[in-house]
């Protein structure tokens, strides 16, 4: 049997395809049931660096999907029967793997989605943690025993895989949102069909391929790469045999799946937009309030949805602040995300370097001052260069936006209260970050700043072991920690009487 993945030769229902990108094979079809499948329709995957074409990618089509669909729910049964033990010691082997494969997976990862590679490294490493983290929770997904109040009978509380799971992810991180989604699945019994993103689809197809080569059973990881996503997701939504939708990406997208998801009530995760506000007080230590801004802004160019996108820095110190931070942001270098020394690659395409250019013209219309960047530059590619704006009125429209760019507004204020108000004046509520030395004043934020996740003195909040999601618009569910294996199981309660 063949298995698409990073080098070597594949098989498929119609032939399979291959690419050569740098000095790896790679397998560009659909994965179904352990077998690469080719399609007659292709589409294009780009280097956002560059605009040339690194690879042709099978666009499946919603019948694609309801045989991945298929091959999921013949592999559900027996999947869900192995023991969370062999579960465990196949997610482990998974985790190794993706270890001796790092490099490999990081250039992909940069060559598709323009990633700086530093950045791209440190995503396999994330990603990988995933595997690891759920092959301990694995069989940790206790029940319980307790006799029922009123005597005569015993409450038995047991876990049991969702079943098929649709998951889909983003462009932005396509190596750790796909082992996000699939770790925690495959160590609750639940089998899977994947639709990346198209713009990344290639670090899909070779995780799925790598948990194969683990051990993983054929047709408990699916991919199906498309660029139709409203048919391919659709046709997932309607099949019955699917019981969970696990979705990240926009607002926009998340509100018109949930529509969808609620025609067959199924199980739904969600991690949509996010506006995280960066609040800095007087009393903090500027030079770490100024490396976490950076860390918070600029990781994979400021595409992730934890991304700083207001900074709210308290009047005494703002000023200094945004000096010292437009100092770091113009000493970062832009270019070539597969160019060592990179510190900020590519956008992911044209829509979102002028989506960025638009707000930034917007803010400074409005008053703004730009302290760096500002412009974007001519030549090739999708650049954006490191900007800060000074200045910025609390009511311009940059602050309103996910801006997805590593652009960073700074609002100066007097009061806690002015700041908290700010924070939670938005529909998103994913992350925000405080920076201060008041350990009484960070942990009184954390009770009113209306957010999943807060970064006390810290600009980087993502890790496996804890639960990472949001609240009002920004998500339903939790991802990473023990949380994230509860929402591939359901709970069954039996009344029992001995």
């Amino acid at each position: 049997m063949g298995t698409p993945g990073l080098t070597g030769a594949g098989t498929g229902t119609r032939g399979a395809t291959a690419t050569r990108t740098g000095r790896h094979a790679l397998h560009t079809d659909l994965h179904i049931g352990g077998h690469a499948t080719a399609t007659d329709a292709r589409f294009p995957v780009c280097d956002p660096a560059t605009g040339t074409v690194i690879a042709e990618v099978a666009d499946g089509t919603a019948d694609d999907a309801v045989r991945a669909v298929a091959a999921a729910h013949e592999a559900g049964t027996r999947w869900a029967a192995t023991s969370p033990r062999r579960r465990s010691e196949l997610l482990l082997a998974a985790f190794g793997l993706l270890q001796d494969r790092a490099e490999e997976l990081a250039a992909l990862i940069t060559r598709e989605s323009g990633k700086a590679l530093s950045d791209a490294r440190a995503e396999v490493r994330y990603a990988a943690e995933f595997f690891r983290w759920y092959a301990e929770e694995a069989v940790r997904a206790a029940g319980s025993l307790v006799p029922a109040p009123a005597g005569g009978h015993r409450i038995l509380v047991q876990h049991r895989p969702v079943g098929v799971c649709a998951l889909v992810t983003p462009w932005n991180f396509p190596a750790a949102m796909a082992t996000r989604k699939l770790a925690p699945a495959l160590a609750a019994g639940c089998t899977a069909v994947l639709k990346p993103a198209s713009d990344a689809p290639l670090t899909a197809l070779c995780v799925a391929a790598l948990l194969e080569r683990a051990g993983v059973p054929p047709g408990v990881v699916n991919v199906v790469p498309s660029r139709r996503p409203g048919e391919v997701v659709g046709a997932l939504l309607r099949d019955p045999r699917v019981r969970k939708l696990s979705f990240t990406g926009s607002t926009e997208v998340g509100r018109l799946l949930l529509r969808e998801a609620a025609e067959g009530v199924l199980n739904v995760s969600m991690e949509l937009g996010g506006n995280a506000p960066f609040l800095v007080f007087a009393d903090a230590d500027l030079d770490a309030a100024v490396a976490g801004a950076v860390l918070a802004k600029t990781r994979n160019a400021g595409q992730a949805c934890t991304a700083a996108n207001r900074f709210y820095v308290q009047a005494p110190v703002a000023g200094e602040f945004g000096r010292r931070l437009a100092t770091r942001m113009a000493a970062l270098t832009v270019g070539p995300g597969h160019a060592e020394g990179t510190d900020i690659g590519p956008l992911i395409n044209a829509a979102a370097v002028a989506k960025a250019d638009r707000l930034v013209a917007s803010a400074v219309a409005s008053g703004a001052r730009a302290l760096t960047g500002g412009a974007r530059p001519s030549g090739p590619g999708c650049f954006y260069p490191p900007t800060v704006l000074a200045d910025v009125p609390p009511g311009a429209p940059i602050l309103a936006e996910e801006i997805f760019a590593p652009v960073a507004p700074i609002v100066p204020f007097d009061r806690e209260e002015e700041a908290v108000r700010h924070a939670n004046a938005t529909d998103m509520g994913l992350v925000s970050y405080v920076y201060t030395g008041d350990l009484a004043r960070a942990l009184r934020l954390t009770g009113l700043l209306e957010a999943g996740m807060v970064g006390v003195n810290r600009g980087l909040v993502s890790e496996p072991a804890a639960p990472f999601g949001g609240v009002k618009q920004s998500g339903i569910g939790r991802e990473g920690g023990h949380d994230g294996l509860l929402d591939y199981l359901e709970t069954q309660y039996t009344a029992v009487d001995w």
